[in-house]
C-alpha cells in the first residue's frame, strides 16, 4: 500500500483500489491532495490491474476543493487552480479512458470536483443516503476535473445545466432515476458489492471489456460505417483468443469460464 496526503492505493488481487482518506476534510482536493491523487492513478495504472475501484472513507465521498485554501488564497486563487489542475486533469483523462473498467463507490455526499471524480467510472455504484450538489456556481466558480463532462454524459446536458447553475442538492433516487448513479445500497452493503463487481470485471475476459469500452466512449464520433468496420475488426481479433476459446467452450459444457488471457 502507499499513501500520501491522505489518498491511498494499493492492489488487491487483479483489483487496483484508490482511497480517499481525508475525511476530517471531507475528502477536499487541495494542491497537496491533488496532486497525491494524480500520483496514485498513475502509479496504480502502471500495475495493470483487471479493473479499479474508487472509494473514500467517511460521511463525504468528496467535497470537491479545499475551501480553506481558497480562502486562503484570495487574490492568487487562480495560481492555485492552475496548480490543483495541471497534474489532476491529466490523471482524471488517463483514469477515465484507460482500457479497464472503472468502479465508484459514493459513499456519502458529493459535491464540485467529487463529481468528476465519481462519475468517470464506467460503473457508479452509491448509498442510498448519497447526494450530489454540484456547487460551483453558488461560489462564483464553473466546473473542474471532468464534472460538467462526465454529468452530461450521464444525465443529459440539459439537465447537468441545470443542477450546475442551481447549486441544489440532488437525493440519491433522483440520481438513480436519472442515471447519474447506477445503484443504489444500503451504506453497509455498498463497500462488499462495490468490491465484488470490481472483482467480477477484473477476472473477466480483459481484452473483450476493452473492446467494449472502446467501441462504446467514442461511438458518437465515428459514422456507422466507420463504427461497423471498428466492431468488425475488434472482434475479428478476439476470436483469434484463447479468451474466445475458452468462452466458447464453456458455454457449451455449461460451466463457468477461467479467462487468462492470450
Amino acid at each position: 500500500m502507499d499513501e500520501r496526503e491522505g489518498i491511498a492505493w494499493w492492489r488487491d488481487g487483479a483489483v487496483g483500489r484508490i482511497e480517499l482518506r481525508r475525511s476530517e476534510r471531507a475528502n477536499t482536493l487541495g494542491r497537496s491532495a491533488a496532486l497525491a491523487l494524480a500520483r496514485a492513478i498513475d502509479d496504480l495504472l502502471l500495475t495493470e490491474p483487471g479493473a479499479v475501484l474508487l472509494t473514500a472513507q467517511g460521511a463525504v465521498f468528496c467535497g470537491g476543493g479545499d475551501i480553506d485554501e481558497f480562502t486562503a488564497a484570495a487574490d492568487t486563487l487562480d495560481a492555485l487552480v492552475t496548480d490543483i489542475l495541471k497534474p489532476l486533469h491529466p490523471a482524471i483523462e488517463r483514469l477515465a479512458l484507460a482500457p479497464l473498467p472503472v468502479v465508484s463507490a459514493i459513499s456519502g455526499s458529493v459535491g464540485g470536483a467529487g463529481v468528476g471524480l465519481a462519475l468517470c467510472a464506467d460503473f457508479v455504484l452509491a448509498a442510498q443516503h448519497m447526494k450530489l450538489r454540484t456547487g460551483y456556481a453558488a461560489i462564483g466558480l464553473s466546473p473542474d476535473v471532468g464534472s460538467s463532462y462526465f454529468l452530461a454524459r450521464r444525465v443529459g446536458g440539459q439537465r447537468a445545466k441545470q443542477w450546475l447553475m442551481l447549486s441544489e442538492p440532488v437525493d440519491a433516487q433522483v440520481c438513480l432515476a436519472h442515471g447519474a448513479v447506477d445503484a443504489l445500497y444500503p451504506a453497509a452493503e455498498l463497500g462488499p458489492e462495490a468490491l465484488a463487481l470490481a472483482h467480477r470485471l477484473a477476472n473477466g475476459a480483459r481484452d473483450s471489456l476493452v473492446a467494449i469500452k472502446t467501441l462504446c466512449e467514442g461511438w458518437e464520433q465515428r459514422s456507422l460505417s466507420e463504427h461497423l468496420a471498428l466492431e468488425q475488426g475488434l472482434l475479428s481479433e478476439r476470436a483469434r483468443s484463447a479468451d474466445a476459446r475458452e468462452g466458447i467452450q464453456a458455454f457449451v459444457q455449461k460451466r463457468s469460464p477461467r479467462f487468462g488471457g492470450n
